[in-house]
């Protein structure tokens, strides 16, 4: 189906937009600062004293490009700091029950390690198709395109490949309330057809959401699929050690359904209803009394029009009194428990300790794995349309 611009957010002259099907959500038409990269916002207590800092995050390596961070930090001193390269979401601190800021993503302290040991695709965007397609081939029309297949032994091509959205250095735009991003990828670069303008929009406000806004439009037809892939730890990211996360709470309140998959992760084609299967959690369940190898599981949501935000992930960490909320007008997320952190190629983090396998989860709002073979709902982007979606993280307390 075509991916318009979605009706549901309604602008009036840089008032509080109206939404609707979901709570905690505010968007603003972008407005430039120029080279102002420190800005106080008035006028609207959602957005009243919102600040925006830029510094180096160092050198790329392979380019000589400098990488920069962007950090926005609301009135009660919650930030969100972002890496120009990958566009990537370096760190999320938020207030625990105590009132104390945490960190609760995993990430580094430099773009090196992002840049040599892309391990787990840490807090990055990623594209041009996210998740796996099966043997790396699919068709446009009548003709067939073959990407590079990084994954399962040559199997499958996964999140865009070697040279994915989230190792490119994007152009930044420093707006009043938040960072535009934008890359152009070329035609046939990563394999994928057309010229394709791209921007991530991040936005941050006093109510600690943030919003992660993707469009796009293409010179011809072409297949898009944008998500992010931080990784969340809600006792705050030094949890490092191996299982670290598997006493958060997880509800996922629109899915009653999932797609099963063979050996490799390929969809099979079914879906199938979560009753009765440990893909249950459209009530609160405590991961450690679930599925104790940990999950890789894309979901389906239910109701999804193309149109409408949809809260599809509530997280609760009772350690810390946080709680983290995910909402989308995507078709389908990956639910991810790190299970492959852990190796002893991975870089050290930001604490100084290696992230470990099941030490975060990832919640991520895409298409279906392998939709564009396999589902009715694909990931094609025509030549003249928009392509236009949301994720929002909503960050508060238990009682909230």
């Amino acid at each position: 189906m075509p991916i318009d611009f979605n009706p549901y957010i309604l602008f009036a002259n840089n008032q509080r937009p109206v939404l609707q099907n979901i709570v905690n959500s505010t968007f603003f038409v972008n407005q430039p600062m120029g080279d102002t990269f420190t800005k106080t916002v008035h006028g609207n207590s959602l957005y009243d004293g919102i600040k925006v800092e830029k510094k180096s995050f160092g050198k790329i390596e392979k380019t000589g490009a400098k990488a920069e961070l962007y950090t926005i930090t609301n009135k009660n001193g919650a930030s969100v700091s972002l890496s120009s390269f990958g566009a990537t979401i370096t760190s999320i601190k938020v207030p625990n029950k105590n009132g104390k800021l945490i960190d609760v993503t995993q990430g580094y302290n430099s773009v090196t390690p992002y840049e040599k040991f892309p391990v787990g695709h840490a807090g990055g965007t990623i594209g041009p198709c996210a998740n796996k397609i099966n043997k790396g081939l699919f068709k446009l029309g009548e003709k067939e395109y073959k990407l590079d297949c990084n994954k399962d032994n040559g199997q499958t091509h996964s999140h865009g490949g070697k040279e994915g959205l989230d190792v490119k250095n994007w152009n930044a735009e420093v707006l009043k309330d938040g960072v535009k991003f934008t890359y152009t990828k070329k035609d046939m670069e990563g394999g994928y057809p057309a010229n394709v303008n791209i921007s991530v929009t991040y936005k941050f406000d006093n109510n600690n959401n943030l919003s992660v806004k993707y469009e796009a439009q293409s010179d011809s037809d072409t297949i898009l699929n944008l998500t992010n892939h931080s990784y969340f730890n809600l006792d705050g990211a030094e949890n490092a050690y191996e299982n670290s996360v598997m006493e958060h709470i997880v509800q996922l309140p629109n899915s009653s359904k999932y797609t099963p998959v063979n050996e490799i992760a390929i969809p099979t084609g079914e879906i199938k209803l979560v009753e009765g299967t440990d893909f249950d959690f459209r009530s609160p369940k405590k991961l450690s009394e679930m599925n104790k190898n940990g999950y890789d599981q894309n979901f389906v949501v239910d109701n999804y029009d193309g149109k409408s935000l949809i809260e599809v992930a509530r997280i609760k960490s009772e350690k810390s009194g946080i709680n983290m909320k995910v909402s989308t007008d995507l078709p389908g997320f990956q639910f991810y428990t790190a299970n492959n952190l852990g190796k002893d190629s991975q870089p050290l983090g930001k604490d100084g300790k290696r992230y470990e396998k099941h030490s975060a989860l990832c919640v991520e709002p895409q298409f279906f794995p392998d939709s564009i073979n396999t589902f009715d709902e694909k990931p094609v982007l025509k030549k003249g349309e928009k392509y236009n979606r949301t994720i929002i993280y909503s960050f508060g307390n238990i009682e909230n």
